[in-house]
């Protein structure tokens, strides 16, 4: 994983970039909120440890700027503030985790390594195509960050299209997932249901394959 280190202690920056390094993280540092930020501008960091005393600013900034974005990037605060105020505060703001100095690098690890864990969790309940986003695991569809409410067929409809991205989906193989064996099926609901979805999305987001199916995303 592209990992960004905010510190701005040079020795303790140093041994744990070398450590880092050591466990296969490609390792990114920053000392200044200035840097940490542009260093997030260019869209390759999957993972933040995060110093919050920083002398251009405090960390927290820079948190709230990952956040901003809604990019799923976990943070691990590591920081000399150790009071349960501090934690608490660090948690609510979007930590995934917060570890106080001084500390062991290998419980670093560990936390690092969960951290990874929740974030691939979360990436594979995330089907997204443009601006719209399907979040299976919350049933939640968005477009543009705005939630839409989809009737339980057209969620399902869009979850078989985004599962497919890319590939034409015939309208027996869409009936196929979206009604039991032996359930009656009327012979235009696909086309029902694909004409409702279309008023909610843009016009050329589900695209028709005259005879064939339909698909989303690029052939």
């Amino acid at each position: 994983m592209h990992l960004l280190l905010v510190e701005d202690d040079h020795l303790v920056a140093q041994g744990l970039c070398r450590s880092l390094r050591q466990e296969g993280y490609s390792v990114e540092h920053s000392a200044t909120v200035k840097h940490a930020l542009q260093c997030l501008g260019s869209g390759e960091i999957e993972l933040v440890i995060l110093d919050l005393g920083l002398p251009d600013g405090d960390g927290s900034q820079i948190l709230k700027h990952i956040k901003a974005q809604k990019k799923v990037i976990p943070v691990v605060i590591l920081t000399a503030r150790s009071s349960i105020d501090d934690k608490v505060q660090g948690l609510d703001m979007g930590a995934d985790d917060y570890l106080a100095k001084p500390f062991e690098p290998a419980e670093l690890f560990a936390r690092l390594r969960v951290a990874s864990r929740r974030v691939n969790q979360a990436q594979s309940s995330l089907l997204q195509c443009g601006e719209v986003t399907m979040d299976t695991s919350a049933h939640s569809v968005t477009l543009n960050d705005e939630l839409l409410s989809l009737p339980r067929k057209e969620y399902m409809l869009l979850k078989a299209l985004l599962e497919n991205q890319g590939r034409v989906q015939s309208k027996q193989q869409l009936e196929n997932k979206l009604y039991q064996w032996g359930e009656e099926v009327g012979s235009n609901t696909i086309e029902v249901h694909i004409h409702h979805l279309r008023k909610k999305f843009p016009s050329d987001f589900i695209k028709t394959l005259r005879g064939i199916g339909y698909v989303v995303g690029k052939r």
